[in-house]
């Protein structure tokens, strides 16, 4: 699988193996656990930046989603192995930002789920929309060649 067979440029990848306990009673992934793979990759990413839960905590923010659209295109079974990237896609640098996802099957490179989740910052001591800090700032920052690819693709 090239990089060119994602959706966009320069994405973080975070890996996951199905396990038994994703299945549900058709013998596939439940769509509900891609949501939760889409949460593990949304925190490794976090994580990948050098940032941890108690940076958190220190900035009194926090990320809420507020809106996702999810579609699912493909089953995984028990033993597959998923690539999920993640982009920031729109990002004010103040309150809100767009994160997107894109999981591929890696033993054949098939695309089986693709969601976009719109977030907005929060103040974790009120539960209120706050401003992003330096460092929410930072890390929900469009990288130039995904905005690059997506005003091509406008």
């Amino acid at each position: 699988m090239a990089d060119s067979d994602w959706d966009l440029p320069s994405p973080y990848i975070h890996r996951v193996t199905v396990t038994e306990a994703a299945m549900d009673a058709f013998g596939h992934a439940n769509n509900a656990r891609y949501l939760e793979w889409a949460d593990e990759a949304a925190w490794t990413h976090w994580f990948s930046k050098g940032y941890s839960m108690e940076a958190c905590g220190d900035e009194d923010r926090g990320i809420a989603i507020i809106r996702t659209e999810a579609d699912y295109l493909g089953h995984v079974h028990v033993g597959d192995e998923l690539e999920c990237a993640v982009w920031i896609t729109q990002s004010d640098r103040r309150l809100r930002a767009e994160r997107r996802y894109q999981f591929r099957r890696v033993s054949d490179g098939v695309t089986v789920f693709r969601a976009l989740t719109k977030v907005v910052c929060f103040q974790l001591s009120t539960g209120r929309p706050a401003r992003m800090t330096p460092i929410f700032q930072e890390h929900y920052s469009v990288l130039p060649e995904v905005a690059e690819a997506l005003a091509a693709a406008d």
